[in-house]
């Protein structure tokens, strides 16, 4: 009877060691405590965000060297909610600037529109002549052919009175005369270039459009259009 009592004892000593032991099991194998889960990288969404080490997004063609037979488009999701408040902001286009290249393959005159928040869906066309967008009324311009630049989901102006920045529209370019300013309403900008073509001609050069974040986080649309 007393050799009976010492392998229940020796049991159950080593089942009281073996249950008291955190992360035990019945079996007296250890389980590693459940782990921390890993940390997540926030998930981005939108528009690329420009630093100032450098743009955000290189230059990139969005309308090759062509002369469009029809309204060309590039079209950009900017989400606006439906119902305010508050409204989200259209993006801005905080500036104009005229640069000519003459010394590229080909040459050419650009108009650069730079925005703020983001790139507006835009269009650009061949048309006889500017007009006023809602009024309809004509828009003087220098030169023999209009090239029109409609800019959706996009405004001239912002909430704290600025207004576009823009050099005088009469430039004098050997191609590029001017251009104008047609609309700036319930998310519409309009602007009309005046080009001279050669006489006799079909009236309408070749056009480029690109695209690109400069490092001050403005997002440019940039219109060529070739000398002639």
């Amino acid at each position: 009877m007393r050799r009976s009592f010492v392998p229940l004892l020796a049991l159950l000593a080593a089942l009281g060691a073996g249950g008291c032991a955190p992360g035990a099991t019945a079996s007296g194998i250890g389980t590693a405590p459940p782990s921390a889960p890993a940390a997540s990288s926030p998930a981005t969404h939108g528009a690329p965000v420009a630093t100032k080490s450098g743009p955000a997004r290189a230059y990139r063609v969005t309308y090759g060297w062509a002369v469009p037979a029809r309204p060309a488009t590039v079209a950009h999701r900017f989400d606006v909610p439906v119902q305010p408040p508050p409204a989200a902001p259209l993006p801005f286009l905080a500036r104009v600037e005229v640069g000519d290249h003459p010394g590229d393959a080909p040459a050419y005159t650009r108009v650069t529109f730079a925005f703020e928040g983001a790139w507006p869906s835009y269009e650009v066309a061949y048309e006889r002549s500017l007009t006023q967008d809602g009024s309809g009324d004509p828009v003087s311009l220098p030169g023999n052919s209009v090239l029109r630049i409609t800019f959706t989901q996009a405004q001239a102006h912002d909430d704290q009175g600025r207004t576009t920045k823009r050099p005088g529209t009469k430039l004098g370019f050997p191609t590029l005369k001017g251009y104008a300013v047609a609309g700036d309403f319930e998310g519409h900008v309009t602007y009309g270039l005046g080009i001279q073509a050669a006489p006799g001609s079909d009236q309408a050069l070749p056009i480029r459009v690109g695209e690109l974040v400069r490092a001050d986080g403005t997002y440019v649309v940039a219109v060529d259009v070739r000398r002639a």
